[in-house]
């Protein structure tokens, strides 16, 4: 999801991120911000499917990696490559990690990641942007949109919440469906630290 972003000329950030001991603090310009970042593994990747009838699905991956790019005055041109590892997810009930992981779902014993490489970003305001780029799962790819925000910044490490809708019958993932939404809805936190 992700090459997160990157927010912009005169930026004040107003949210912290406790659980990784970063305040928020003023970011003056993008050209402050700018350069490459590894996604660090305190970022929480979690989606959700619903049910008809309530309940639904509920989990996160453990097992991701990535990178993103600020690019210095030029946000629009900002990189993002994200890879999740299928066979960690983790809903806490083992039969249904199982299911999720199988050839009806992820088929990781087959495809072993999920990709997404952006090919655009667009300011959206002052501290947030939309990340457009195609995401490949299960042998598919199909252009996807996440909405991003800043949530920290302390100079060396830079925090985004990432939200997304995601269609699972474009990546042959739709099984169980009208049941269970067609939509995997994402919401994640990524931390970024520089390189």
């Amino acid at each position: 999801m992700i090459r997160a972003t990157g927010l912009l000329l005169t930026l004040i950030v107003s949210a912290s991120v406790p659980e990784i001991g970063m305040s928020a603090v003023d970011v003056p310009s993008l050209a402050e911000a700018s350069g490459r970042y590894s996604i660090s593994n305190s970022s929480n990747i979690a989606f959700t499917v619903d049910q008809v009838g309530g309940g639904g699905i509920k989990g996160h991956f453990v097992k991701f990696s990535g990178s993103f790019n600020l690019k210095a005055g030029d946000l629009s041109h900002a990189m993002v490559d994200f890879d999740l590892k299928p066979e960690s997810v983790n809903t806490g009930q083992d039969r249904v990690d199982n299911f999720l992981r199988c050839t009806a779902v992820f088929d990781s014993g087959h495809f072993d990641t999920i990709s997404f490489r952006s090919q655009h970003v667009d300011q959206t305001g002052p501290d947030s942007a939309r990340v457009t780029g195609v995401l490949t799962a299960k042998g598919h790819s199909d252009a996807e949109t996440f909405d991003v925000k800043l949530t920290s910044w302390n100079g060396r490490m830079i925090g985004f919440s990432v939200t997304g809708r995601i269609f699972r019958s474009h990546y042959s993932m739709d099984v169980g469906t009208p049941i269970f939404s067609n939509v995997v809805q994402f919401d994640m936190l990524i931390v970024g630290q520089r390189s």
